[in-house]
């Protein structure tokens, strides 16, 4: 007959047999493919920056990085599933400002602590963000813009990529400090917002500048203000929201690799090198570049900060103009 002593130590080896230590993960990262988990549909920037680094992440980590979609809840879905995913490194995300700010200033049901759940990583770029209308839209600029949603309170709505994000948020404020309303209508990503609004469904949508852009460029979109620190290159005559007096709503989005809580120092790191390399790739840098984004690739501890600062003050944003889910 086995002691007590000798079975909790026989259960103790199990247990430590069944679930690796991060010594045994910092050792054999990478040993399986790694999916990179996107927390929107199919379409949206997030998914257009993710796809861009997945080849040459995993090419420098020389296993496969496999992008996996994630929609729902505004981003709430797929971060909620990174923050209970085993942290070897093995299954990581896109961050966003939507899924680590936004969302998590706006709405208290969140399942995740937002500064607490996650390991940040890299931010990889920084994008502008736009408003953007429908060609049938009765307005062609700014000004036209603002009378024309100002003349007819209620009678248009806007698409964004989900309750709670980033376009939500950022166009709620707009409104609030143009005394205007239009109605929202969120979607599962930018993907589908995009679809809709190229369609005529919906006049109006806040969205991030790469994924909308190409509809701008062939005049399926009119771009109308950008978030940006000054004007896009691609879009000279557009002017920011700090040059039409609202500096408030002048912030760009980041797109970043982020990993659930507890992850080794050392898979951090080698996760890290890799997306340096990628990103130094002159042609990997010319995609993001493209899309209207901008290169940022900071340190973990830089993107942990980014992080922390940019939920404070969409919480400061909240609270000050009494924001509430619906």
């Amino acid at each position: 007959m086995l002691n007590r002593r000798h079975v909790l130590t026989t259960a103790a080896v199990l247990a430590g047999l069944a679930v690796p230590g991060a010594a045994v993960w910092a050792q054999t990262f990478p040993n399986k493919p790694i999916r990179l988990q996107v927390p929107f549909a199919p379409g949206g920037t997030t998914d257009i920056i993710a796809r861009v680094m997945s080849e040459p992440l995993g090419k420098a980590l020389g296993q496969s990085v496999i992008v996996e979609n994630k929609a729902g809840g505004g981003g709430v879905v797929g971060a909620s599933e990174l923050a209970r995913a085993v942290p070897d490194g093995h299954i990581i995300g896109m961050a966003t400002v939507s899924t680590t700010a936004a969302n998590p200033a706006i709405n208290p049901k969140i399942p995740y602590n937002t500064l607490t759940d996650f390991t940040p990583i890299i931010n990889i770029a920084a994008t502008p963000n736009v408003i953007a209308v429908h060609p049938s839209f009765p307005a062609r600029d700014y000004k036209g813009f603002l009378a024309e949603i100002k003349k007819n309170p209620g009678k248009y709505s806007y698409a964004t990529s989900g309750t709670g994000g980033i376009g939500h948020l950022q166009t709620e404020l707009f409104k609030s400090l143009t005394g205007t309303f239009i109605t929202h209508i969120p979607y599962r990503g930018a993907g589908p917002a995009l679809n809709d609004t190229v369609g005529g469904q919906v006049p109006i949508i806040f969205d991030n500048l790469p994924s909308a852009l190409p509809f701008i460029r062939d005049g399926r979109l009119i771009a109308i203000v950008v978030a940006a620190p000054d004007r896009v290159a691609g879009l000279p005559n557009i002017p920011t929201f700090k040059e039409v007096g609202l500096e408030a709503v002048n912030r760009m989005a980041y797109y970043g690799l982020i990993g659930p809580k507890g992850m080794p120092k050392e898979v951090v790191d080698k996760i890290h090198a890799a997306a340096l390399q990628a990103v130094a790739d002159p042609a990997v840098k010319k995609r993001i570049e493209d899309t209207g984004s901008l290169v940022v690739a900071n340190t973990p501890a830089q993107f942990a900060e980014q992080i922390k600062a940019e939920f404070g003050v969409y919480k400061q944003v909240v609270d000050k103009q009494k924001l509430r889910l619906d």
